[in-house]
């Protein structure tokens, strides 16, 4: 069974004079976030068998390198797609409590296009881009 990427959801197409964040607009984006926190808790299960399997003694001390390199490697990509699910979780909460495709800062709408780029963002673009230069 293939898994659908999150990206692979059709993007939300408003329809004329609908609401911003609308209960269609809503369903969209926590269905995508839902997708895509599947597709990583899969990803990461496939990672532990996969180092559970591959793990078996290595006569090589060269492939052994290899391999733990490897290992370490898919760790550090499945801890910060963990942390990705902690934010994927906090944004859903944002969605049940009503306050999602609002910037955390300002208030202003964030930008369907922008949500559907990164439907975890929590600023608009422009507060976004002050906090980044203020991080330099």
């Amino acid at each position: 069974m293939s898994q659908t990427d999150y990206q692979d959801i059709p993007h939300y197409t408003p329809k004329k004079g609908e609401e911003f964040m609308s209960i269609a607009q809503l369903e969209h984006f926590k269905s995508k976030l839902n997708t895509w926190r599947d597709q990583l808790v899969s990803d990461a299960e496939s990672t532990i068998s996969h180092i559970q399997e591959d793990s078996t003694q290595v006569a090589d001390i060269n492939d052994r390198a290899t391999l733990e390199e490897e290992f370490a490697l898919e760790l550090r990509t499945r801890d910060r797609e963990r942390k990705l699910i902690g934010k994927i979780d906090k944004t859903l909460h944002i969605i049940e409590m009503g306050d999602y495709g609002y910037c955390k800062t300002c208030g202003a709408e964030i930008a369907l296009v922008r949500l559907e780029a990164r439907p975890t963002a929590d600023e608009c673009i422009d507060c976004k881009t002050i906090a980044e230069k203020k991080e330099v």
